[in-house]
């Protein structure tokens, strides 16, 4: 039996209260706040560089130049509200500098690498934005239920080749949620217990922005080794690396001068993701323990628990403070409302 497909968002905002999950992916509440203005100019910046990249310019002052003549022409369309006219040049100022930092960093690398798996494959398309992967979680059967078949889809800004592997790069807004996730590069150790100790029951741990990473790792590669089948590339393996675009501690700022000078540091999930046992057993960058658990928490999403199994202790105190949704969630209304008498 099939379930219908569900996004690696859902996973993160199921991990944070089941609740959630249900008012903004089932009932399909909206509030204001869904969007933000950071991620707004996120895309623009995103979808510069998707186009960047699309020209084959391999130079780094011609790809330069050309996602920056894509920015200027998405920013003229860009109706955001700002205080003053100084601050929107200051705003564009800092999305000019991100593209040039995106350069500098890994923009040339990745275009040569995009040019040769154009060279080496002609099939799929290899840049976004928003490249949509999809892979497929297995329920075993039991007792309640039939064996299922449920679709995750993930997505990916574009590929790129890297000698042996095939990255798939994604582009955020900032790297906070990651946690521990920023720096470390093993499994083994603190990553392993953070996982472990988030879904046991009995321990306070509540980290749902680096445990749902590691799920959207799991799909993202799985969803990657399907693309490499689609390309003729089977025999590569697959990296999933992040890159964030609105990291405001990396901005320089010369109010004098008025120019603004930053830094892009791209993030590859792949390391701390890789259990080296199971490594050695396929010879993929894949890991047995959050697999099983990233089928677990599918199943309890298509199954329809809304209770967590750890109880509600957690997510009280780290969920409901910044939920959009608390004003029409009866948990929590009934524990913030009371009557005298």
């Amino acid at each position: 039996m099939s379930s219908r497909p569900l996004s690696v968002e859902a996973l993160e905002t199921y991990l944070r209260c089941p609740r959630r999950y249900a008012f903004a992916h089932v009932d399909g509440v909206r509030h204001p706040t869904a969007e933000s203005n950071s991620s707004d100019r996120v895309d623009l910046v995103r979808r510069a560089i998707c186009d960047g990249l699309r020209t084959g310019e391999l130079e780094c002052d011609s790809l330069a130049e050309a996602m920056l003549e894509r920015l200027a022409t998405l920013w003229s369309e860009h109706d955001e509200r700002f205080h003053s006219l100084a601050q929107r040049r200051f705003e564009r100022r800092v999305l000019e500098a991100t593209v040039r930092a995106y350069v500098e960093a890994v923009g040339t690398t990745h275009a040569a690498g995009i040019d040769e798996l154009r060279s080496t494959s002609t099939v799929g398309e290899l840049i976004g934005p928003a490249l949509s992967l999809s892979s497929t979680v297995s329920i075993p059967a039991d007792e309640a239920a039939a064996s299922r078949s449920v679709t995750l889809e993930s997505s990916v800004d574009y590929v790129v080749g890297d000698g042996a592997s095939l990255v798939g790069v994604r582009f955020v807004p900032t790297a906070d949620s990651l946690g521990l996730l920023r720096y470390r590069s093993d499994w083994e150790g603190d990553v392993a217990e953070l996982f472990s100790d988030h879904f046991d029951p009995d321990d306070s741990t509540f980290e749902p922005g680096p445990v749902g990473t590691l799920l959207e790792t799991a799909a993202v590669l799985d969803g990657l080794r399907g693309l490499c089948d689609r390309l003729g590339l089977e025999g590569r393996t697959c990296r999933y690396v992040l890159i964030p675009l609105a990291d405001r501690s990396r901005n320089s700022v010369n109010w004098v001068s008025e120019t603004v000078e930053t830094s892009v540091d791209p993030i590859d999930l792949t390391d701390v993701f890789l259990d080296h046992h199971t490594f050695g057993m396929t010879h993929e960058h894949r890991n047995e323990t959050i697999e099983q658990r990233l089928a677990s928490v599918v199943d309890d999403i298509v199954s329809e628990r809304r209770e967590p199994a750890g109880g509600w202790d957690q997510i009280e105190t780290n969920s409901c403070p910044d939920c959009a949704y608390a004003v029409c969630c009866p948990r929590y209304l009934s524990r913030e409302v009371g009557f005298d008498g």
